[in-house]
């Protein structure tokens, strides 16, 4: 009996020890990869990749592309954990990510780099408050909320798609499907080739079931 536990116990190690090793990539400022499993980031919403987000005074700055930046130095910093939530509507893990203890969505909400996503859950609500109170980040100004920039994007692209349906699925060089969202930093320059096997989705869901993925902006 106590050797079928200490079995148990080094096999509890063994996974352990797996999982501060995971592989992982940054694929925007509110989404990783964490051996090979697409991990959304529960309670935040962070700037999209080709987002710009107001300066004080006038003009504008990359914030979705600092975003990325700031998760990529969090990432770095040490062996990445995470809590599973279950799956978003896209079928992707919702899950709140720990780099050394330090909760990378408090960490990104906390320095200016993504909105407390209030509509599912108030986690990080503090975080923003004290972020826009500071007037730190994406709140150096008021400016346009990744879900507005998102939808507004959307309702652009969708009187010109074919049957209102505006994601575009691309194949690339290397044989990947990759779908661009309308909000995508590639999105204008991105062509459908529907005799090349590419082609048109009406949402993200339906791309990722046709075996599609979202572009990774990051690192």
């Amino acid at each position: 009996m106590l050797r079928s536990i200490a079995a148990a116990l080094a096999a509890c190690v063994i996974t352990a020890g797996a999982a501060l090793a995971a592989e992982v990539h940054v694929i925007d400022g509110d989404t990783l990869k964490v051996d090979g499993k697409t991990i959304r980031i529960f309670g935040i919403d962070a700037p999209e990749a080709g987002q710009s987000c107001r300066k004080p005074g006038g003009g504008t700055w990359q914030c979705g592309q600092a975003a990325i930046r700031q998760m990529e130095k969090a990432v770095a910093e040490g062996d990445v954990t995470c809590d599973d939530r279950g799956l978003d509507v896209y079928g992707r893990t919702l899950a709140i990510c720990k780099v050394a203890g330090l909760d990378l969505g408090r960490l990104m909400v906390k320095e200016g780099m993504a909105w407390a996503f209030r509509r599912y859950s108030e986690d990080y609500v503090d975080a923003e408050d004290e972020a826009r109170a500071a007037a730190v980040g994406v709140w150096e100004q008021e400016t346009e909320a990744p879900w507005e920039f998102r939808q507004n994007r959307w309702d652009v692209a969708a009187q010109q798609a074919p049957e209102g349906c505006p994601i575009k699925g691309n194949i690339n060089r290397k044989g990947e499907r990759i779908y661009h969202a309308p909000w995508s930093p590639w999105y204008s320059r991105t062509k459908v080739s529907v005799e090349n096997g590419e082609r048109w989705f009406c949402d993200e869901g339906e791309a990722i079931k046709a075996g599609w993925r979202a572009p990774y902006w990051g690192r």
